[in-house]
C-alpha cells in the first residue's frame, strides 16, 4: 500500500517581526520558523504577549514579516503588495474571529453571500452556495434571522460558514470560542473538528485555552515571541 505523503501548505523561514514605537523596536517574532502541511490541524498557544496574534496576522496575509520569509502553497507571499495580499486573503483562508463580526443590517444568509459577491460570484450561484454551507453548518432553518435574533453559538456558526464560502484551504481561527460559554464553545470546536476531519481543511487555531488546544493534532506554544514547543 502507497501511503499518499501531504504537501506543505504553510511555510515560515526565520520570520522576524518588529514594531517600532519612537525609537524602541519591540521584537513581536524573533527568528520563527515553522511549517504547516495541507490537512493539519494546528493549534497556536501562548500566554498574552507570546507572538500568538502577529503569527496569525502574517499566516492570513493580514500583515508582512520585518525579516524572513513566508510560503503559501510553495509562492513566497511575504513581499506581496496589498492587493495581492488580499487577492489571496479572499480566495485561499478562512478567518474566524473572537468577535463574530457580521453586519447586523444583513440576515444570515446575506452574511456568508457576501465573501463570494466580493469575488463577483453572481447572486443566484452565491445564494445557492450560501446555503448549502449554512445547512452544513446546522443553521438551515435560521437563513432569515438578522445577527440581533440569534445566540452566539448560533452567530459563529453564521461566521464560520462565512468562512466557508469560498472554499479556502485554510481556516484561521482566533480565539473563536472566547465569548461563548463552555458547552457552545465545545460544540464550535467540534465543527471545526469535522471540518478538518470530514473536508479535510487546515484548521489553525489561536487560543490562550489549552483545553481547546487539545481538540488540535498539533500544539504550537510560542513564548516571548519564540516557539518553545511543537515547532
Amino acid at each position: 500500500m502507497i501511503k499518499m505523503i501531504k504537501s506543505e501548505i504553510i511555510n515560515l523561514k526565520n520570520i522576524w517581526k518588529i514594531y517600532k514605537m519612537g525609537e524602541i523596536e519591540v521584537p513581536a517574532l524573533k527568528g520563527v520558523s515553522l511549517q504547516i502541511t495541507k490537512g493539519e490541524f494546528v493549534a497556536i498557544t501562548g500566554v498574552s504577549g507570546s507572538g500568538k496574534s502577529t503569527m496569525m496576522n502574517l499566516v492570513g496575509c493580514l500583515d508582512l514579516p520585518t525579516k524572513g520569509s513566508i510560503y503559501l502553497d510553495s509562492k513566497d507571499i511575504s513581499k506581496l503588495s496589498e492587493s495581492d495580499l488580499a487577492q489571496i486573503r479572499g480566495k485561499k483562508i478562512g478567518f474566524i474571529f473572537q468577535q463574530f463580526h457580521l453586519i447586523p443590517t444583513l440576515n444570515t444568509l446575506g452574511n456568508v453571500m457576501l465573501p463570494l459577491e466580493f469575488q463577483d460570484v453572481p447572486t443566484d450561484k452565491a445564494k445557492e452556495k450560501a446555503t448549502e454551507i449554512l445547512h452544513l453548518v446546522g443553521l438551515g432553518d435560521r437563513m432569515e434571522h438578522l445577527p440581533s435574533q440569534l445566540s452566539g453559538g448560533q452567530q459563529q456558526r453564521v461566521a464560520i460558514a462565512r468562512s466557508l464560502a469560498n472554499n479556502p484551504e485554510v481556516i484561521l481561527a482566533d480565539e473563536p470560542t472566547g465569548n461563548l460559554d463552555s458547552k457552545t464553545g465545545t460544540d464550535v470546536v467540534t465543527l471545526l473538528e469535522d471540518l478538518w476531519e470530514k473536508k479535510g481543511k487546515t484548521i489553525i487555531m489561536v487560543t490562550h485555552d489549552m483545553k481547546l488546544a487539545s481538540y488540535a493534532k498539533r500544539i504550537v506554544q510560542l513564548r516571548d515571541g519564540q516557539i518553545v514547543k511543537g515547532g
